[in-house]
């Protein structure tokens, strides 16, 4: 009698690979972290449109705040897997354009007779569209850069080695992020001489890679919280 054909759930991981564990993402924990990363988004293109310097150092307004955004996608990630990852980054993407529409909407209104800073907001927020622009280029390639390197990476060691899966990854999808979001935004700051662009460059790029370094004790408590309290973590049939 000929063998039945191997149920899905029976099918062994490629070799090299296991079967990485994930969560549902319809749970509230999902939802309040997806509302942290598009509020952390949104905040740092305002400050981006401020050039900033420390010394011989040049960076940008919203410099404590984006890498910030790539430790909740680390979570998200490590914990939901690579389609909630792509949801969030979606979700982000969008709430940033309907909040740079709101910015060119503000602007526009006809400011009243004892209205007096209209020249300012102009100036805070009328380039935003143009980081946002950057920003969300940036976000979504490095994002994305940063869930796959991430989910590989836990396919091949799974729960083992999650210090090494969030350097990795981090590495890899800030350095794109930055250098994008860098090409397009330095102009808009002020940042025009190649010495300087070469300086905004690396400043982001080690600056927030050494953020997320000095985070990862509370990256992976927060990981390890979520993993205990996701009561689909790991199940069979779960993302």
């Amino acid at each position: 009698m000929a063998a039945s054909p191997a149920s899905p759930s029976s099918v062994s991981p490629a070799p090299g690979r296991v079967r990485a564990a994930f969560a549902a993402a319809g749970s509230p924990y999902f939802s309040t972290v997806l509302a942290l990363m598009a509020v952390v988004v949104v905040l740092s293109n305002i400050g981006a449109s401020k050039g900033v310097t420390f010394g011989p150092l040049v960076t940008d307004g919203g410099f404590f705040l984006f890498p910030l955004a790539y430790v909740l996608g680390d979570v998200v990630s490590e914990v939901y897997g690579f389609k909630a990852a792509r949801r969030a980054i979606i979700t982000t993407f969008a709430l940033s354009v309907f909040s740079a529409f709101c910015f060119w909407v503000l602007i526009s209104l006809p400011a009243a007779e004892w209205y007096d800073g209209q020249e300012a907001l102009v100036r805070t927020l009328g380039p935003v569209w143009q980081i946002v622009a950057a920003s969300l280029l940036g976000f979504a390639v490095g994002q994305t850069l940063n869930s796959w390197v991430l989910v590989k990476m836990k396919e091949r060691f799974g729960e083992k080695r999650l210090v090494i899966r969030l350097m990795g990854s981090t590495g890899v999808g800030e350095f794109a992020d930055t250098l994008i979001f860098c090409s397009i935004a330095a102009s808009v700051i002020g940042i025009t001489d190649p010495g300087n662009f070469i300086n905004y460059v690396l400043v982001g790029f080690l600056y927030k890679t050494a953020v997320e370094f000095l985070l990862v004790p509370v990256t992976t408590a927060v990981i390890a919280w979520l993993k205990r309290r996701e009561p689909t973590y790991g199940v069979p049939g779960s993302p």
